[in-house]
C-alpha cells in the first residue's frame, strides 16, 4: 500500500470513526508526496519544523495554480484576505491589533472575564436536560454554547446565527480536500467570505457609532489600532467560523472520549482541577483540527527527512498523526490526563498558533467539568456515533448521551 493510497483512505468518509490507524501507516513515511504533487508531512518532529519554518507560506498567492487562477480572473473588488492567510510582517501586525482586544498577553481579562456568562449559558443549557432520558450532546449543548460566547464576543445579535451558520459551513467545506481541487476551492472560500462580511459590513456601522463592549466595537473605537475596513470585517469572519466549528468538535471529542473513559471521567467528579490536563491530553488525543490541507506552500526547496519539498509545493500537515507519533509521546494511543511534557498540535505552532486557544480551552474546561458534574450514569447510545463529512475538522455530527438524572446547578 502506497502512501498516496493511505492518505486516500484517511479521506475517505468510511475512515472517519477510527482513522488514528492509518495514520500510523503514514507516519512510516513522514514526508510523503502525493498523485497530485502534495506533501503530506505526519512525524511530530517534521510538522514542528515547518511550522516555525519560514520558507512555509499560509499566504495562498505563493501556490502557482492559485496564482495562476487569480491572474487569469478579472479584476474585481476582493476582501483582504485574513491575517491567518498572510505571512510576516502583514501576518504580524494584523495579529497584533487584534490581540490587543482579544486576550492574552495584552488583554487577558476579555477571555477570563466571560467565565461567570459562559457558566451561565453552560448551567442554562444542562437545565434544559431536565425531565430527559436522553439528549443529542451536539445539537442539545456542543453548538448552541460555543456559538452563543462567540455571538457576544462579537456584538453579532444572536438572533441572526442562522443567517451565517449556512455561510460557515460552506466555508469549512473548502478545507476538505474531498471538495475539489485547491483552486476550486480558494474561489468558493473567497466568494463566501465575502458573502458573510457583507453581512458584517452593517454591523460594523452600528458598533461604530454605538459600541458596547464587545470585540467589534473595541476594534473599531481604538485609535491606536491601524486596521481597514476589510481586515476588520476578515477578522470578525475568521473569528465566527472558528466558533461555529472548532470548539463544537472539541467539546463534542471530548464528551466522548470520557464515555468511552469512564476511569477519567469518575475521577473528574472528584478532581475538578483535573480538567486541564484532561483538556490538554484531549487536544492531543482527540484533536478538533486534523489536518491543514489548504493554502500551505513552500517558498523554496526546502529538505526534511530525506525528501525535498520542491518551491511552490502545497504541503499538508497532518496535526492528528504527529499527535500520536511515538517517537514524541510515550504510549500515544492512551488517554492519560496525568501525561507531562504534553507540547501537543492541537492548537498548531509557530506564528499562526490558534489565536482563539485562550477562549476554547476556557470554553472546554468549563463544559466538560459541569457535564461530568450534572449527569448521573451518563453512557452512550450508539459508538462509534455518525461523523461530519470533513477530514480535516473531525467530530461527531451528532452524540445521543442517555443518563439517568441531572444534579441540580
Amino acid at each position: 500500500m502506497t502512501e498516496a493510497n493511505i492518505y486516500e483512505q484517511i479521506l475517505d468518509y468510511s475512515n472517519r470513526a477510527d482513522p488514528y490507524p492509518l495514520y500510523a501507516e503514514l507516519r512510516k513515511t513522514p514526508v510523503a508526496r502525493q498523485e497530485d504533487g502534495t506533501y503530506v508531512v505526519s512525524g511530530y518532529r517534521e510538522i514542528v519544523a515547518l511550522l516555525h519554518d519560514p520558507r512555509v507560506s499560509s499566504d495562498p498567492r505563493n501556490i502557482p495554480e492559485i496564482a495562476a487562477a487569480d491572474a487569469a480572473a478579472e479584476e474585481t473588488p476582493e476582501l483582504p484576505a485574513s491575517f491567518i492567510r498572510h505571512d510576516p510582517p502583514d501576518h504580524d501586525r494584523l495579529r497584533a491589533m487584534v490581540m490587543r482586544h482579544f486576550g492574552p498577553p495584552r488583554s487577558p481579562g476579555r477571555v477570563d472575564g466571560m467565565t461567570p456568562r459562559i457558566m451561565e449559558i453552560i448551567t442554562g443549557l444542562i437545565d434544559n436536560f431536565a425531565g430527559k432520558s436522553r439528549v443529542d450532546i451536539v445539537d442539545d449543548f456542543a453548538y448552541p454554547m460555543p456559538v452563543t460566547v462567540i455571538c457576544e464576543l462579537l456584538g453579532v445579535p444572536r438572533e441572526d446565527e442562522p443567517l451565517f451558520h449556512r455561510w460557515s459551513q460552506a466555508i469549512i467545506e473548502t478545507a476538505d480536500p474531498t471538495t475539489g481541487s485547491i483552486v476550486e476551492r480558494d474561489r468558493r472560500s473567497t466568494q463566501i467570505r465575502a458573502e458573510l462580511a457583507e453581512y458584517l459590513n452593517g454591523l460594523v456601522d452600528v458598533h461604530r457609532q454605538q459600541p458596547g463592549d464587545d470585540l467589534i466595537s473595541a476594534l473599531v473605537t481604538d485609535p491606536g489600532i491601524d486596521m481597514s475596513r476589510g481586515d476588520l470585517l476578515t477578522t470578525a469572519v475568521t473569528l465566527l467560523v472558528a466558533g461555529h466549528e472548532t470548539t463544537v468538535n472539541l467539546i463534542t471529542n471530548g464528551v466522548l472520549t470520557l464515555l468511552r473513559h469512564p476511569d477519567v471521567l469518575e475521577r473528574l467528579r472528584h478532581e475538578p482541577d483535573l480538567i486541564i490536563g484532561t483538556v490538554e491530553e484531549l487536544l492531543r488525543y482527540e484533536p478538533p483540527v486534523q489536518l491543514i490541507s489548504l493554502r500551505r506552500s513552500a517558498l523554496a526547496d526546502i529538505d526534511i527527512a530525506g525528501t525535498t519539498i520542491p518551491k511552490g509545493s502545497v504541503i499538508s500537515l497532518a496535526l492528528a498523526a504527529g499527535n500520536r507519533d511515538a517517537a514524541r509521546f510515550r504510549d500515544p494511543d492512551r488517554f492519560d490526563p496525568d501525561r507531562e511534557d504534553n507540547q501537543h498540535l492541537g492548537f498548531g505552532s509557530g506564528i499562526h498558533y490558534c489565536f482563539g486557544a485562550p477562549l476554547a480551552r476556557l470554553e472546554t474546561q468549563l463544559a466538560l467539568r459541569e457535564i461530568a458534574r450534572r449527569l448521573v450514569n451518563p453512557r452512550l447510545v450508539s459508538d462509534p456515533p455518525p461523523y461530519r463529512p470533513n477530514p480535516g475538522l473531525r467530530g461527531p455530527r451528532h452524540l445521543a448521551v442517555e443518563f439517568d438524572d441531572i444534579i441540580p446547578a
